[in-house]
């Protein structure tokens, strides 16, 4: 029973996303995105408990990626064509799209939303390199896939706890829509070194960086809220970043 505590655990993670993925379909975003972070919460936790009960395996491993393509890949990718999908919609009845039609009377507009699906391939494909990369033991390589599920997620909350229209303006953008899912696939699967927020020791010399950023964060949360979310993963890239240019300068 104790080994297969871990597993348990990531079995929730795969509830939680497929309830996640559920909310999404039927258009309720808020409630996907806490199902989201809940089965974010149970990725975090299944690995602690794995090594405190020394119960790590290769099928564990392998059902954690799993987990994380349902949680952290499809449901956000749902997220993210619902949020295109209000976008352009929004945009088309403004009159500020521009339709391109031929003999099959063919609208793009319609199509834009399935962009979204590139985190879910982008996300999927970056487990499958985690899984076989030895390089990815105390850190990571390219922005990890729950990473990204929190920028997603965090934009259907801001609009339902924190709306104003600028909010709206912003978040209900076709463009940056498109954009942030192109950045987000890109820098899953990047050769970019990023530190993971595991501690070996709580020595503050040795974990200077993950204090700092978790101080950093903790202070844009509490003042700005669920706009804090992508303040701190473009926090975390950019330390990550200033590390390597710093160690190469030494």
């Amino acid at each position: 029973m104790r080994k297969q505590l871990p597993n348990m655990i990531t079995s929730l993670n795969i509830l939680s996303g497929a309830v996640a993925v559920i909310f999404a379909i039927t258009g309720n975003l808020v409630m996907a995105a806490w199902f989201i972070i809940l089965g974010i919460f149970f990725d975090f936790f299944d690995g602690l408990v794995a090594r405190l009960v020394d119960a790590q395996s290769p099928v564990g491993v392998q059902l954690d990626s799993l987990a994380d393509v349902i949680t952290s890949g499809l449901a956000p990718a749902l997220i993210m064509m619902q949020l295109l999908d209000m976008a352009v919609t929004a945009k088309t009845e403004a009159g500020v799209l521009l339709r391109f039609t031929d003999g099959w009377n063919f609208s793009y507009e319609l199509y834009v939303p399935f962009v979204g699906l590139m985190i879910v391939i982008a996300a999927a494909y970056r487990l499958a390199k985690f899984n076989v990369d030895e390089r990815q033991t105390t850190g990571f390589i390219g922005l990890p896939t729950p990473a990204n599920a929190l920028l997603i997620l965090s934009l259907p909350l801001i609009l339902e706890y924190q709306y104003s229209e600028w909010a709206a303006m912003v978040i209900l953008n076709p463009w940056i829509l498109v954009g942030l899912t192109f950045l987000g696939s890109v820098l899953m699967n990047a050769e970019l070194p990023l530190f993971a927020l595991k501690f070996k020791t709580w020595n503050f010399k040795e974990n200077a960086m993950r204090y700092s950023f978790l101080a950093l964060a903790l202070v844009l949360i509490i003042t700005l809220k669920f706009w804090a979310i992508p303040l701190i993963l473009l926090l975390y890239v950019a330390m990550a970043v200033l590390s390597i240019k710093g160690t190469h300068s030494v």
